[in-house]
This record gives C-alpha cells, sequence and structure tokens, in this order.
C-alpha cells in the first residue's frame, strides 16, 4: 500500500453510487463489502452497492465513465497535467528512498495493482520518481485474487532465480486471498502475506481491531502499522515484494 485512496477511489465509489441511487455508502459499509474478498474492482464494488441498495444496476460501461470522471476529472489516456479529479488528493504512504533501501537490502521489488494503468503510472513514475518500475496493473492479469498477477511478476523479478521469500503487502482481504491462491498454484515458493490496515481504519480505534481480525481470519501472516514498517522486520537476504 503505497498511498491513501480514502479520498480518491473511494470517495469517487461513493459519488457514482450516489450519481445513480441517491444514496452514499460510508466507510464501514465499502469495509464491509470489500472484507467478502470479491470486490477489489471499485467499479464492480459500485455496481454492487447499488444493487444492494435496492436500485437498478446500470450498464457497466456508462457507470466506468462516471467514475472516471470523478477521479481522474479528465482522460485518462490524455495528459496527466489536465487532470483536476480525486486523484490529485492521494497522501503518499512512502517515499522513493523507502524502494532504494529494499534494493540496497537485497530485495527485488515490484508492483501489482488493481489500479488503472494511467492511475498506476501516475503515482510510481512521477510522483514518487521511480522509473519504469516492474507493474501489472488493471488490465495485464485478472483482478485480485486471481494470484497470475502476482505469480508473473514474481517469475519476473525472480529471472530464474528460486527467491527466499515473497512478501505481498496489501490492505484488503482479496489481497491476502491472493497470496493464499498462490500458494495452491505455486507451492513451491515461499509466498508470505503482510497486510497493513488503511489509514482510514488505523486512525480510528473503533473499527481497527475489527478490520485487522477479519484480515488474519483470511490468512494474513503478520499485520503491519504501516508500508514503511517492513524495513524494520526485513533481513539482508534475496526476497521479491
Amino acid at each position: 500500500m503505497i498511498r491513501d485512496v480514502a479520498g480518491s477511489y473511494r470517495r469517487a465509489l461513493q459519488d457514482t453510487v450516489a450519481h445513480y441511487c441517491g444514496w452514499r455508502p460510508d466507510a464501514q459499509i465499502i469495509d464491509a463489502l470489500k472484507s467478502e474478498g470479491l470486490w477489489n474492482n471499485d467499479w464492480d464494488a459500485s455496481i454492487e452497492l447499488i444493487r444492494r441498495h435496492g436500485s437498478a444496476a446500470p450498464e457497466r460501461d456508462a457507470l466506468i465513465r462516471i467514475f472516471s470522471g470523478f477521479y481522474f476529472g479528465g482522460d485518462p489516456d490524455g495528459n496527466s497535467a489536465q487532470w483536476d479529479g480525486f486523484i490529485r488528493d492521494e497522501p503518499l504512504l512512502v517515499d522513493a528512498a523507502f524502494f532504494t533501501q529494499l534494493t540496497e537490502r537485497g530485495c527485488r521489488w515490484g508492483f501489482v495493482s488493481g489500479a488503472e494503468p494511467p492511475s498506476a503510472r501516475f503515482v510510481l513514475n512521477q510522483r514518487l520518481g521511480l522509473k519504469d518500475p516492474p507493474l501489472i496493473a488493471m488490465g495485464d492479469a485478472p483482478d485480485k485474487p486471481d494470484p497470475t498477477g502476482l505469480i508473473c511478476l514474481t517469475d519476473q523479478l525472480s529471472a530464474g532465480d528460486h527467491p527466499e521469500t515473497v512478501f505481498y503487502i496489501g490492505d484488503t482481504v482479496a489481497d491476502v486471498q491472493t497470496v493464499l491462491n498462490a500458494r495452491t498454484e505455486r507451492a513451491d515458493v515461499p509466498w508470505r502475506s503482510l497486510a497493513v490496515p488503511p489509514p482510514h481504519v488505523l486512525n480510528n480505534p473503533e473499527v481497527r481491531p475489527a478490520y485487522e481480525a477479519r484480515l488474519r481470519e483470511a490468512g494474513a501472516d503478520q499485520i503491519l502499522s504501516s508500508t514503511m514498517s517492513v524495513l524494520a522486520m526485513l533481513r539482508s537476504h534475496p526476497s521479491t515484494l
């Protein structure tokens, strides 16, 4: 987890649902839906919430256009300098030095993201200043919790070597289940799931214990308080993140 999307993707989801049915789901309702492990894609999550509220499900392509209008505020495939949507309001949870330290510790790292490629590249290349990092984004592989993207990235980073440990860091049940599914498909690889609750959960003591419990019940190997804290638990051995 490298950015706080409560004010961007989550807000776009809320506004999209409200656009279609006049009801705005709160953070707890969205978290409960995502804890089911089936709704990592925010377009599909929006449609499902509209359905559960009792409204007719909109046509998916039309919903995507509404969602993208809120999130990007411009052509997703156009010049990012012209975007004025919620994507501009995403606090970063890591910095470029974090990845430098991973490399110095002998770690190979990359990204498996459910975000659209323009969104992922904007954050990685422009905001963090990473030069074309290894990335599997939406459309490059089936949506999580399908493990295809994670397995492909791991094979790419391993380059024929056998990884000592493969850590995958995520903030949802779907992220945890992706690791469990990778274990089923590639039992020869030592997969570990590191879960980091999102900031809106970490900063709310009333909901944090239940959220972390759901991550543990889903199979997370370890709960961290932030992505940055992974540095404290790593040892100096070749790993893939």
